[in-house]
């Protein structure tokens, strides 16, 4: 059966930070939040809709705090990389109790957990509807999580950028803090990177935008939201060129 869903998008990467499998905690992972995410991705799935994942590391260890705690840089941003594999198990485990085929590919070596990252060996699980979960960033200090699911995204071939929140799109300053901010439905790359909208960090946003590439900011805690939006539903905001 064809669907909207279907017609609109075929491959799309879902990029969540690591504080989204907190929970209600105030570290690590809750596993009842893992699974309701899991389910939010068994649904789009299910449509027919190819999907690869990066999860951040920012429940377990964040590599910038590290670093501001006098921690050397580098290694700080490896054990980040590390938290993100941890992360991408979770998820792993997480969809395949639900039936869904899953693999997770690291761009640091460690062949016991997770497969290396080979391009045309991820592009062929998507090709058999495996979710591919990134893990590891790029492999390289320095670079964010979100680099890594630009890059991905574009590697793959991805039609968007899902970019998983706590509010329901880009605003003009934190909603949470301040009732009266504002909104948008379209923003251009080179407007959020001017107006510091912290979407995503500028590397990711460059990266996006050389290569026209879409990010949509949705409500990770609105439940069917991710399919809801696939199907032109709900409220979000799509960053453009």
């Amino acid at each position: 059966m064809t669907t909207p869903e279907r017609a609109k998008f075929t491959r799309v990467m879902l990029k969540i930070s690591g504080e989204a499998l907190m929970g209600d905690l105030g570290y690590g992972l809750h596993p009842p939040t893992v699974e309701r995410i899991a389910r939010e991705v068994k649904i789009v799935h299910d449509l027919g809709v190819e999907i690869c994942m990066v999860i951040g590391g920012g429940n377990i260890f964040r590599g910038l705090q590290g670093s501001a705690q006098g921690m050397e840089r580098t290694t700080a941003d490896y054990m980040g990389m590390l938290a993100t594999v941890m992360n991408a198990l979770a998820m792993q485990s997480a969809l395949e109790k639900m039936g869904v085929f899953c693999r997770v590919i690291s761009a640091i070596r460690m062949d016991e957990v997770a497969e290396p990252y080979i391009r045309r060996r991820a592009v062929r699980h998507l090709e058999k509807k495996r979710v591919c979960i990134f893990a590891a960033g790029t492999g390289n200090p320095y670079f964010t999580t979100d680099t890594a699911a630009t890059l991905r995204a574009n590697e793959m071939a991805c039609e968007a950028i899902f970019k998983g929140t706590k509010v329901d799109g880009v605003y003009d300053k934190d909603p949470i803090k301040y009732p009266d901010a504002k909104r948008f439905e379209r923003v251009t790359y080179d407007e959020v990177l001017a107006q510091h909208l912290g979407v995503m960090d500028a590397s990711a946003i460059a990266l996006a935008r050389d290569n026209n590439l879409p990010i949509i900011v949705f409500s990770l805690d609105e439940p069917g939201g991710f399919k809801g939006i696939l199907a032109g539903e709900g409220t979000y905001t799509t960053v453009h060129g």
